[in-house]
């Protein structure tokens, strides 16, 4: 009987890292309208959107969300409830109902992720049953609904607390949240430190900068202070799987050039270092942002 060949022995080889797809939110090309940003996300290579849901119609109506999928070859993965105070009134006064139609229309769309606020201070009632309903939503539409870190909000000295239960998921028991580096500048937290406080809590990010001042400023990714390249690596290193999403603000932008070039920049610096090989990337220096820039 002839001998079987011996194994040929090779270097174990590092699995390749998980595939974490890029996204760019729709808020990203206010106050221009949703269609550009779909445009916008398939022409530089995105690999689909979040819809923010607010006052424009079509970010409210999943057939004309879908048919803007179908045509420019996007997908939307994930969806932003209308809890932001511009959208206060979007879909009525109930947050509870709110949560729940942007559940609906996740599934309509084939999103696998809804991005929710903590509630105001004033939806006290809503906020007192916030985290119990979260997880039975979760649970019986299959959407994982990640709450996102806010912030205290600054006025000269004082501060206001407009969040319940809080503005830090860090400290309640969500099981799955949403880590905005924006944010969290405002906040003056550490983005590597709540990354790894969130764990394996951690399911959505939103990409953006900041310069840990009073205001929410959104900037491209590397023209702040947060390290979000760090960040990045970081989740290479966890071998996380999930979605980034470039959540910026364009409104300093004084052309459509402009404006290109902030979402290509934003893309870039991702690609650059989510990649095992992380590649350094130098954001161009851009539109200086003014005060009222700011989210």
């Amino acid at each position: 009987m002839a001998r079987m060949p011996e194994p040929i022995w090779t270097e174990p080889q590092e699995p390749a890292a998980p595939d974490v797809q890029v996204t760019l939110s729709t808020a990203s090309v206010f106050p221009r309208r949703t269609p550009l940003a779909f445009d916008a996300a398939a022409e530089l290579g995105y690999d689909g959107v979040e819809v923010m849901v607010w006052s424009e119609e079509v970010t409210r109506n999943p057939r004309s969300l879908a048919k803007l999928a179908a045509d420019t070859g996007m997908p939307v993965r994930s969806v932003h409830a209308p809890t932001l105070l511009v959208s206060q009134r979007v879909w009525g006064r109930s947050p509870v109902a709110k949560l729940e139609r942007t559940a609906e229309m996740a599934l309509e769309l084939g999103a696998g992720t809804v991005v929710v606020h903590p509630p105001f201070r004033w939806q006290y009632k809503y906020a007192r049953q916030f985290q119990d309903q979260v997880r039975a939503l979760s649970e019986t539409s299959g959407v994982t609904i990640a709450v996102e870190n806010m912030y205290p909000w600054r006025g000269g000295k004082r501060e206001f607390q407009a969040y319940l239960p809080g503005w830090d998921p860090a400290e309640h028991d969500y099981d799955a949240v949403t880590l905005d580096l924006s944010h969290a500048s405002v906040a003056q937290q550490d983005a590597l430190t709540l990354l790894h406080t969130f764990g394996d809590r951690l399911r959505h990010v939103h990409l953006a900068d900041g310069n840990h001042g009073a205001r929410d400023e959104h900037l491209v990714p590397g023209r702040g202070s947060m390290q979000a390249e760090k960040v990045l690596q970081e989740l290479v290193a966890r071998r996380w799987s999930g979605d980034v999403c470039v959540e910026i603000s364009t409104r300093a932008a004084r052309t459509a050039a402009e404006r290109h070039d902030d979402l290509a920049a934003s893309l870039q610096f991702a690609r650059a270092y989510l990649s095992p090989t992380p590649q350094e990337f130098h954001t161009p220096p851009g539109v200086r942002h003014r005060p009222h820039d700011a989210w």
